[in-house]
């Protein structure tokens, strides 16, 4: 087991967007987190890689036992070290290149030499197909292709876990497919990830463990089989049936 929290609660002002949420993951898993809008899925993702503050809760990472909301800002870099973030709308730096936007967190956060790093950079570039476009800035790519820098950033450090938050959710639907087909290539690879997605025929093909949330708790949990073939709980039911038309 790598990634555990358990009992996590968070509130924005009076509304309770997660009660008592929990989550594991372990080495080479590809778990889904599916559940309508405002269930507290990117919350929860948030949360676990210290973008946001839970009121309460644990979080186990690895050898890291962590009391959340007592949570020092030496041990979120402890835990941000050994982990990747792709966000939804690619935060990339407009004045930056592909390739400088992947380096930048090499060169400021963990002190690599510029050479080194570049070489990095190129490296998870081309293997998310940008080979030819390391002097591109955001302005000149394409949606799929920014996303795609999103997550060339996020591999560049050797994260244990890589966590990705609707990755697909700011892109036209042509351009979906090519930033799937890098996050699949990657769990062929053994890569540990936690997605949200609402892309639930590749959360199919690619996850191992699926969490369905709503309304702020975990309602039911399992195999990509048992949740969308066999799903226990009502509220599963109706949330594929509404997702699949």
């Amino acid at each position: 087991m790598i990634l555990k929290l358990e009992n996590v609660h968070k509130k924005f002002g009076n509304t309770e967007i997660l009660k008592g949420v929990g989550l594991e993951v372990n080495k080479g898993d590809v778990v889904t987190i599916l559940g309508p809008s405002g269930s507290g899925k990117t919350t929860l993702l948030r949360i676990a890689n210290f973008l946001e503050k839970a009121d309460q809760g644990t979080l186990q990472f690895d050898d890291l036992h962590l009391q959340l909301g007592q949570v020092s800002k030496k041990q979120m870099r402890s835990v941000r070290m050994r982990t990747g973030f792709v966000f939804q709308n690619y935060n990339l730096f407009s004045n930056k290149t592909a390739l400088e936007n992947v380096i930048e967190g090499l060169i400021t956060a963990r002190n690599i030499p510029v050479k080194e790093a570049e070489i990095i950079g190129k490296t998870v570039l081309e293997k998310v197909g940008l080979a030819s476009r390391y002097d591109f800035y955001p302005s000149q790519l394409s949606g799929g292709q920014q996303q795609r820098v999103g997550i060339a950033r996020a591999m560049a450090t050797e994260p244990e876990v890589i966590f990705l938050d609707e990755p697909t959710s700011a892109l036209d639907p042509e351009l979906i497919g090519e930033v799937l087909n890098v996050i699949k290539k990657l769990a062929i690879e053994g890569t540990t990830m936690v997605i949200v997605t609402h892309e639930i025929n590749f959360a199919e093909l690619v996850s191992n463990k699926v969490y369905f949330i709503e309304n702020g708790v975990v309602l039911e949990t399992g195999t990509p089989q048992d949740i969308f073939y066999n799903p226990k709980e009502k509220r599963t039911q109706q949330f594929l049936q509404r997702i699949r038309r």
